[in-house]
């Protein structure tokens, strides 16, 4: 036991023992597993054993439901008419509920494709429901109502990916984060074939080296945006098949990207029709009783993750993920929400709130156990905190006194960017803030970076693109119309992306569109807009018009990732600030190889600006955002070469609103 954060942070030194205690506990818990269950790995193989499963050795199918105050459980569907009395369950000891059906009598009845659900007496009432380890769920058209669906086809699906290797380690992670469902220009739900045949390609064009899915857990509604899961084993059957989402993968991996999943184990829709809540009869089978149960501000239901059976449901859904659909890893959400009892609901304002009576350590433990499963079942793969919180530890090993994530989301840098945008001019901007809340991040706690996230282009918040040119986009996107709310909208948006991607972490992400400046807000079918589709799509051919200058934008996205990763910028050292002036709003900083300069300042343009370079030298320009081909002004001259004067010094032409990139070549 190293207790590696402590020693590196003497702030902590209060909070020794119990962060000593994440550890002991850890270990206890994984121990405690493996005992009975033999490993990690086998204990998180519920899905193999509950559910419905075929079993070689009796010859028929099984079907076994975890129901501890359940009076009786009847299987009912296609295959007896939908009686629900003929097909009983028969309990054992340990609340779990079992029946066997034949090979013979039922090879006609249980077929693929069926249609089933199960017939729950228990708390007072009689409920149909669906299986909570289902693999599959479809909705009536009509009747609006979701069934569990057996999902065994006859030709199994052919994985073509068994040498594809993650780039993301050695380039650092470069996250296109997407939905598929909203990923397509029509006006209608996309699928996850038309996904990877028209948009991968076009991630895999702008160099980034992982795709992140959100909504891919069911949900039975759309506008959830994916978050208020009802079953945990199922992709979302409003996309496709589950052969669709494995041509997906498939796809991205023969391409050479990542296939990271938004994972939602922190809550779970309150539905009792479609999803957990009160599955056996009670309010306190997967969740906690009463209002430790219910989440106020997300209205759903919280996991007890004390529970043994809890911990295996969520860690048998993780294995599967990643073993049935070849997922390279996770991005966690609501972890912050987990950690803590009041969810996060508080300002963070001293060490003391991370830890003692506010933690909760059961989540702590079961992200522990979620973070080495994931490495004991793909080595690779990836596991991604979203946490605003920062409380200590979260990207750290559990013997360091971690919890075992490998990176958390910088979840302050989108905040940051839109207040700076409401509350100050441009002229009020202080260069050192910027630097300041990019650069400030745990010691060695790997973060991902981003300039916006996919909140803020949701309806009732905008974008950085709209909070920048807002209705002018409307009008004067057109290459050849000179507008200054445009200009310093677009002069805005790309120094807001390499800023972020350069200085923010050790990763970069960004949410389809906004590589582009997508103009429109999210806005999922509702009753609201007359269950429209017009807003919950993606316009491509807006980057596509040579006639518009989104096109700019894009290309400076394409740009400025294969800077990044040519030169491995995601995996050098922190950034070495080498020149601040803060009158003139110019930040140079270097990181790796190169040297990045900004200006920030809305006029002021400054012929032979000069500062100390690291070291003395011939250096070239290698990224301008000044240039024509960005939609810049090509004021400056990009293929000039630069050489340090007796002082060690670099003259350069310091534009306003421009972002430059220099690399020593002698």
């Amino acid at each position: 036991m190293k207790l590696n954060i402590v020693k590196e942070d003497p702030w902590l030194e209060d909070y020794k023992e119990e962060i000593y205690q994440r550890w002991i506990r850890f270990q206890l818990a994984k121990e405690e597993l493996v005992n009975v269950e033999g490993s990690l790995s086998e204990f998180a193989s519920g899905h193999q054993y509950f559910g419905i499963n075929f079993d070689t050795r009796r010859h028929g199918w099984v079907y076994r439901e975890w129901a501890p105050e359940a009076d009786a459980l009847f299987l009912t569907g296609d295959f007896n008419g939908w009686d629900r009395n003929s097909h009983p369950l028969e309990r054992n000891q340990w609340g779990v509920w079992e029946l066997f059906l034949p090979f013979e009598p039922y090879k006609e009845r249980i077929i693929h494709k069926s249609l089933v659900k199960v017939h729950v007496k228990g708390g007072g009432s009689s409920r149909d429901r669906i299986p909570a380890y289902i693999r599959r769920v479809v909705q009536d058209e009509e009747t609006k109502d979701f069934s569990g669906q057996l999902w065994f086809p006859d030709i199994p699906f052919v994985w073509t990916d068994a040498h594809f290797s993650p780039a993301y380690t050695q380039e650092g992670p470069l996250i296109y984060e997407c939905h598929v469902g909203m990923g397509q220009e029509k006006e209608g739900v996309g699928t996850y074939r038309e996904f990877a045949d028209i948009i991968i390609p076009k991630v895999k064009n702008l160099g980034y080296n992982a795709i992140q899915l959100m909504a891919v857990m069911e949900h039975p509604y759309y506008g959830s945006f994916g978050y208020h899961v009802s079953n945990f084993f199922c992709p979302s059957s409003r996309f496709g098949t589950p052969e669709d989402l494995k041509y997906l993968v498939n796809t991205a991996h023969e391409l050479g990207l990542a296939v990271i999943m938004d994972v939602v184990h922190s809550h779970a829709v309150q539905n009792v029709s479609e999803g957990l809540n009160e599955f056996d009869g009670s309010d306190h089978q997967y969740f906690h009783a009463g209002p430790r149960g219910y989440h106020e501000v997300w209205d759903s239901k919280l996991f007890d993750y004390g529970k043994w059976e809890v911990k295996r449901f969520l860690l048998s859904s993780l294995k599967y993920w990643l073993q049935e659909f070849h997922f390279d890893g996770f991005r966690f959400d609501g972890v912050t929400s987990m950690l803590y009892f009041h969810h996060g609901l508080i300002t963070f304002d001293h060490f003391e709130k991370y830890f003692h009576k506010d933690v909760d350590w059961d989540a702590i433990i079961y992200l522990q156990l979620a973070n080495a499963l994931i490495k004991e079942v793909k080595s690779s793969a990836i596991s991604i905190a979203e946490e605003v919180s920062g409380m200590p530890g979260v990207c750290r090993q559990p013997d360091e006194g971690g919890i075992g994530f490998d990176y958390r989301m910088a979840m302050g840098i989108p905040d940051f960017y839109i207040r700076m945008l409401k509350e100050k001019k441009d002229e009020d901007w202080d260069i050192l803030e910027f630097w300041k809340e990019l650069s400030d991040r745990r010691y060695r706690e790997k973060t991902i970076a981003y300039a916006e996230s996919h909140d803020q282009a949701l309806v009732g918040d905008k974008s950085i693109a709209f909070w920048l040119m807002d209705k002018e986009m409307y009008f004067h996107m057109q290459v050849d119309d000179k507008n200054i709310v445009i200009d310093r909208g677009m002069a805005l948006h790309k120094l807001f992306r390499l800023f972020t991607s350069s200085l923010g972490g050790e990763g970069y992400l960004n949410f389809m569109g906004n590589e582009f400046g997508h103009p429109e807000w999210i806005d999922f079918p509702r009753e609201g807009n007359n269950w429209s589709y017009q807003y919950a799509r993606r316009q491509w051919s807006l980057a596509e018009d040579p006639k518009l200058r989104y096109q700019f934008l894009l290309q400076w996205d394409k740009a400025m990732v294969q800077l990044i990763k040519k030169n491995r910028v995601l995996l050098a050292p922190f950034a070495e600030q080498l020149h601040a002036d803060p009158k003139n709003k110019v930040l140079i900083f270097r990181r790796g190889d190169l040297i990045f300069a900004f200006s920030f300042h809305p006029e002021s343009s400054i012929p032979d600006y000069k500062f100390r370079a690291p070291a003395m030298g011939q250096y070239q320009l290698v990224l301008n955002s000044d240039d024509r081909e960005f939609g810049g002004f090509g004021r400056i001259d990009s293929s000039k070469t630069y050489f340090t004067n007796q002082n060690q010094e670099l003259s350069i032409y310091m534009t306003n609103r421009t972002a430059l990139v220099f690399k020593r070549i002698d």
